[in-house]
């Protein structure tokens, strides 16, 4: 058996690190689980499986997407450090993780949306608005995960690193969307973005979904760029925002040259923004995403 599959040898206390980390991992799920509840006036067994609500679905299911990739950033990082220290980091980063990610959604909910009621809109079953809604918080989760590995160690340091890094990332996040509503605006006689994405404008929703998630990763490749200092504060918050700014407009350059060589002799913006074509918006999405992995390969080869 030996001569037909190679193991690598694994440490025999790994095993109860693993249980430690899975343990942890699905109390803070279910913690996710209740926090989405409790702030709904229905329970989310009564909006999935009585109401068949799509769109609570969809949010629902980006929360705790968003919850674990933050997650896969903790567990197995104290292996060989003790058991107790095991417990405190993954407490620790996961409590970090949970509380930040809802500031992301938050941010996302009150400033950038700020004239759409999402939970309302999915309540009444927008899917649209639960794409970008679910999309803001992988996102987020996808800056977070990435801050994450990049720093070393579970003092004080990482932790301000982390806050400070994700907070400036998720300004350019939010900063980035205005933009796009001010396009939008321009190229549609000065419609509103968000109010397009309120009527249920799907196509625009999943186009958007993947400029969020684009830029999430294509951002999030700054930590193989940037040297972590424990105590260089603001080294670090001014290293996250220029090589983000710097990595986001190169991306957003290389998608519309992109989508000018594939769909040439198209009108791809009024396709998506008044055709309502989704085969456009799925096209732009995967561009957005598939842009940004072919440039964190090459930058974290």
């Amino acid at each position: 058996m030996d001569t037909l599959v190679k193991l690598v040898p694994l440490n025999r206390d790994l095993w109860g690190y693993l249980a430690i980390d899975v343990g942890i991992a699905l109390v803070l799920l279910l913690v996710m689980k209740w926090l989405s509840g409790a702030m709904r006036d229905n329970s989310v067994a009564e909006e999935l499986g009585v109401k068949d609500n799509f769109a609570f679905g969809i949010s629902i299911a980006g929360g705790w997407l968003s919850l674990c990739i933050v997650l896969s950033a903790v567990v197995g990082r104290h292996i060989g450090q003790g058991y107790w220290q095991a417990v405190e980091g993954m407490l620790l980063f996961g409590g970090v993780g949970i509380l930040l990610v809802k500031i992301g959604r938050f941010a996302h909910d009150k400033l950038v949306l700020n004239r759409v009621d999402t939970h309302a809109m999915i309540a009444d079953r927008s899917v649209s608005i639960a794409l970008v809604d679910a999309a803001s918080l992988v996102a987020s989760a996808i800056v977070l995960h990435n801050i994450m590995v990049w720093v070393d160690g579970t003092d004080m340091n990482a932790i301000i690193a982390i806050v400070t890094g994700f907070l400036v990332v998720l300004t350019m996040l939010l900063v980035m969307t205005r933009i796009l509503e001010v396009r939008y605006a321009k190229d549609n006689q000065n419609d509103s973005f968000q109010g397009a994405l309120r009527k249920g404008q799907l196509a625009l929703a999943i186009e958007h979904s993947g400029n969020l998630l684009g830029t999430a990763m294509i951002v999030s490749a700054a930590k193989d760029v940037l040297i972590y200092y424990p105590s260089a504060y603001v080294s670090n918050v001014t290293g996250w925002l220029i090589v983000s700014v710097s990595l986001a407009i190169a991306l957003h350059l290389l998608v519309l040259f992109s989508k000018k060589v594939i769909l040439f002799g198209m009108n791809f913006r009024q396709e998506v923004d008044q055709q309502h074509n989704v085969g456009v918006a799925a096209l732009g999405f995967t561009l957005s995403i598939g842009t940004a992995m072919i440039i964190n390969g090459v930058l974290g080869g």
